[in-house]
């Protein structure tokens, strides 16, 4: 068995310890325990072989993030060079590098060639390190380290915040939870002052359908006994129909309701002001939401629409998650207790998921839900990557993508062919060059196409002479065969 060293990366700099006694045995066992608690029979077990500190708080923070990404600097490669033995001339190290992440195992394993180790030994030696790490280090105090890494800690969380690429995803996954959340408070607040304001006046739920425009009207009348022909005109303010107008004054003479009190109808009218606010907040949300989405996903918002477009990107987590999940993820995003029930009694797996919520699946006849969701799926994943990898956003790319589901909805229908994916991202392609000015571009582009339609000529004209030269084979074989049959 070779040597063991141990990788401990630390607030205060890079530590190379060696292990140099003890046996892999079970870490479950009270003795390993009580050696890793216990100091001196610790200090048995682990010596400090190297040390070397970070030089500035920006270069601690710099390797730190290094660390966490799984990758080597170049201070800890020159650190593990000097302070390692080098390997034999066969080529197999006599020892191993014990490290706490597998990430950063392979990447030192693969980069500097030597051979690491990440068990549950290994592990439990690190937790000890940790344990008296200050105690090891002759001028490094306990307290002095604790600030070391609460200043680390706050910096490099700092940073993660700050240089965060999911910073305006997150902002519309709130939004796209607290819209949906909403919609469901508002359908129960409305249905609750649809039965309350119903015991005063019932006939008013038949009249007025809306939710909104229910509570308005609500607050407005209070007591259906002071309403006369003057109140028609403010109703239907708030209607923006005379004839609704009408029938709620005609309802409230023949009204069947009891009456109520006065104390009972102002707390009807405090709850039916909430769920007002409540509505007018919910417009505010979706407008906001509507205003992220395109600045974030133009084209995913063009194509299925915001609401939609948000709800994969929650349910995906981000948009850059969203863009790598292949076409057939996203066309059962969000059924996917449907997919693992079908998968384990054996039977159909769902054809769509969040994408059922879209106009184009409930246009489509029974037959062809199924293919449309498809062709959907792959337009939504080619618009969100578009959206995730594109330097400068912008929705054509969307609007002809909707342009082809509607085409292929067409042709499911009439028979008439769509075009094809890239034909239509070479006309957009070509409609932002021009857009964005770049004048030599758009006529490069152009004089490349002449290019290709003349090298496609000349592969066409080369394959009709092979073709013609196969044809003229095929009939002199077949005129010998016929001769060598008259002959005999």
């Amino acid at each position: 068995m070779g040597q063991l060293y141990l990788l401990f990366e630390s607030s205060s700099g890079y530590a190379l310890f060696e292990r140099v006694k003890g046996e892999e045995i079970s870490l479950t066992e009270d003795e390993v325990q009580k050696n890793i608690l216990n100091l001196e029979q610790f200090s048995r077990l682990i010596k400090l072989k190297a040390f070397q500190p970070f030089t500035s708080a920006e270069n601690a923070l710099e390797n730190i993030n290094s660390v966490s990404e799984g990758e080597v600097t170049e201070s800890l490669a020159t650190f593990l060079e000097m302070n390692l033995p080098k390997s034999s001339a066969d080529k197999k190290a006599k020892f191993s590098l014990g490290v706490g992440d597998n990430k950063m195992g392979n990447t030192i394993s693969e980069g500097l060639g030597i051979k690491c180790k990440c068990n549950d030994l290994v592990l439990e030696l690190i937790r000890g390190i940790r344990l008296h790490f200050h105690r090891f280090i002759p001028d490094l105090k306990l307290k002095d380290w604790h600030q070391s890494q609460l200043g680390l800690g706050h910096s490099y969380s700092r940073c993660k915040v700050k240089f965060n690429v999911h910073r305006v995803d997150n902002m519309i996954i709130q939004s796209i939870c607290l819209l949906d959340q909403l919609d469901k408070d508002l359908n129960t607040f409305a249905m609750r002052v649809r039965e309350w304001y119903s015991w005063h006046f019932p006939e008013l739920v038949r009249v007025v359908n809306d939710n909104y425009m229910f509570a308005r009207i609500a607050k407005f009348i209070k007591n259906r006994n002071t309403l006369n022909e003057e109140s028609a005109e403010k109703i239907e303010e708030i209607t923006n129909d005379a004839d609704i107008a009408k029938q709620v004054i005609a309802a409230a003479k023949m009204s069947m309701g009891t009456d109520i009190s006065p104390i009972d109808m102002i707390n009807i009218e405090r709850f039916a002001d909430r769920v007002i606010s409540l509505s007018e907040y919910r417009t505010k949300l979706y407008a906001y939401l509507c205003s992220k989405m395109n600045l974030c996903a133009p084209n995913l918002s063009a194509l299925i629409g915001e609401q939609v477009g948000a709800r994969l990107i929650s349910h995906a987590g981000s948009l850059t998650s969203l863009a790598k999940y292949p076409a057939s993820t996203v066309q059962i995003l969000g059924a996917e207790k449907a997919l693992f029930r079908a998968l384990k009694t054996k039977g159909n797996t769902p054809k769509y998921g969040l994408i059922f919520r879209s106009t184009f699946i409930g246009q489509a006849g029974p037959k062809n839900k199924g293919r449309i969701s498809r062709y959907l799926a792959n337009k939504c994943s080619l618009a969100s990557r578009i959206d995730s990898f594109t330097d400068e956003p912008t929705n054509e790319y969307g609007l002809e993508l909707k342009k082809q589901v509607e085409e292929r909805l067409d042709f499911y229908k009439t028979g008439v062919a769509p075009r094809k994916n890239i034909d239509v991202m070479k006309e957009v392609l070509s409609k932002t060059t021009a857009e964005g000015g770049d004048a030599a571009e758009a006529e490069a582009a152009p004089a490349e196409n002449g290019e290709k339609k003349k090298k496609k000529k000349k592969r066409k004209a080369e394959e009709a002479e092979l073709v013609t030269e196969d044809k003229q084979e095929k009939k002199k074989k077949k005129k010998d065969k016929k001769a060598k049959k008259s002959k005999k």
